[in-house]
């Protein structure tokens, strides 16, 4: 599958007010879902297209981008191979999608880190603009960036698959395997301690 195609979409701020509603999966989606799964790869294309640049944005928190380029490739050629495993219960496709993602960019990080010396390994987010950076204008980019990374590792990606993916609570949720209350949890406990950090720095 090619994929020479825009990296970036435009995502609309305020970060606060981004959350994804929890709505049903829509009715063009599922169309093209179940496109796919008769092997159409014209649907395969256009759910490729709608979801790369999250996808992309998601693997570029955690990996290099020529790796993370690489994850998202795997984990569409996984999707294409598994799709007849794929139901609608417990999550919707973009959760389904994720959750391979999620497992492709697990398996990318073990396999750099034995690869690298112990003291070359950088476990420190990817430098540079993240996905949070396009919520945000440039003003408010670098505060919100540096109170991100204070949160527990959970609490990122929980809050990266809400607002960066677009995902619902329950999608979410079944992406890192947990219940869709302690991911409402999470997600709470890190909006509300960011509001903190936010209006104690502007505050300085």
């Amino acid at each position: 599958m090619k994929t020479r195609m825009s990296t970036t979409a435009p995502l609309t701020p305020p970060f606060f007010l981004a959350m994804a509603p929890d709505e049903p999966t829509t009715v063009h989606q599922s169309t093209l879902v179940e496109r796919a799964r008769a092997g159409d790869a014209s649907a395969w294309e256009a759910l490729y297209r709608a979801l790369y640049p999250k996808l992309l944005a998601y693997a570029g928190r955690r990996l290099d981008p020529d790796a993370a380029r690489d994850a998202v490739s795997e984990a569409m050629a996984r999707a294409v191979a598994r799709i007849e495993r794929f139901t609608w219960e417990g999550g919707g496709f973009d959760a389904w999608l994720f959750a391979i993602l999620r497992n492709v960019v697990v398996d990318a990080q073990r396999a750099a880190a034995h690869r690298a010396p112990e003291a070359e390994i950088d476990e420190a987010p990817a430098s540079g603009p993240g996905p949070l950076d396009c919520l945000l204008g440039a003003e408010a980019s670098s505060a919100l960036r540096e109170a991100f990374a204070r949160l527990p590792p959970f609490d990122q990606e929980v809050l990266e698959l809400r607002v960066v993916a677009g995902l619902s609570s329950d999608e979410v949720a079944k992406v890192v395997g947990k219940r869709a209350g302690t991911v409402r949890m999470a997600q709470a406990r890190a909006l509300a301690r960011l509001r903190e950090m936010l209006e104690d720095a502007d505050e300085r």
